[in-house]
């Protein structure tokens, strides 16, 4: 069944006689909180919960342990919570199996992107009875400034609306990346209660040349780890993607035409010294 993401603390008592759970979309924060949330009320109704999280990969790599893990019984938790981040549609043959099964005691929740309307996750998910698919769609600004305004005041935290607006704006409207910046102030602040928006500016300026650099040269020696590190760290609206195609481009263009010299050249030392830029 389909659930709005607003509707999940309204309807809590019903959903928690299901035990799949699909949360999809692009707001990784939304997701992050329903999650909490909903582990938060689990652990109220049982004594015991055993936490464990997977990523799609590691169980199409090792089916063997995911298995053993949803079938075999714990010596020390009344209930396992499962959550499998990056599902697909690859995932889809495992997660009905599982469900047709039934296993006592264990709740799955699943991480995906955006899923298409013809994904067949998300057509098993929204229209089984006893599986709950919610959509994570971005926050909307009005949602974004509710939640500035109380995360701050719980700190007793004051900043002028340009502030929080500047906030807003940095938060590629996801409250997860917006949680982040108001943590970095909140670390900041101490016993300060009053933060000028100079410094707020400082504060959360960390996605400027230095980070486009870091990612392009990542990109070029497929570290593929920290390039996703770095990618996170950064704002796609606050990026120039056009600047960064183009230094990406010339980079390539460079290391291509250092290869054919290399084909030509039998002299390594030759060769680096005829690409040390000129002192003049």
């Amino acid at each position: 069944m389909i659930v709005k993401s607003y509707e999940v603390k309204r309807k809590i008592s019903s959903l928690l006689n299901c035990s799949f759970f699909l949360l999809y979309g692009e707001n990784f924060g939304l997701k992050k909180d329903i999650k909490e949330f909903l582990k938060e009320k689990i652990k109220a109704n049982s004594e015991s919960i055993e936490i464990i999280s997977f990523y799609e990969d590691e169980i199409i790599s090792n089916e063997e342990n995911f298995y053993n893990m949803i079938y075999s019984g714990s010596l020390f938790s009344e209930k396992k919570i499962i959550t499998i981040y990056e599902v697909s549609d690859k995932i889809i043959k495992k997660i009905s199996d599982i469900y047709e099964k039934c296993p006592e005691n264990i709740i799955l929740i699943l991480f995906s992107k955006v899923l298409e309307k013809k994904s067949k996750l998300r057509n098993f998910f929204e229209k089984n009875e006893k599986t709950v698919c919610i959509p994570c769609y971005l926050d909307s600004e009005k949602d974004l400034n509710i939640i500035a305004n109380a995360e701050l005041k719980n700190k007793n935290i004051s900043l002028s609306r340009e502030a929080i607006n500047l906030l807003i704006e940095k938060s590629n409207a996801d409250r997860h990346n917006l949680k982040n910046e108001i943590n970095k102030i909140i670390a900041y602040a101490l016993n300060k209660k009053n933060i000028g928006i100079n410094e707020v500016r400082s504060l959360i300026n960390f996605s400027g040349d230095y980070k486009s650099e870091i990612l392009i040269n990542e990109c070029l020696c497929g570290n593929i780890s920290q390039y996703k590190k770095v990618l996170a760290e950064m704002y796609t609206n606050t990026v120039n993607q056009i600047l960064l195609l183009r230094i990406l481009s010339n980079k390539i263009q460079r290391l291509l035409k250092i290869k054919e010299q290399e084909n030509n050249s039998g002299n390594l030392d030759n060769l680096i010294n005829s690409l040390k830029p000129s002192i003049f």
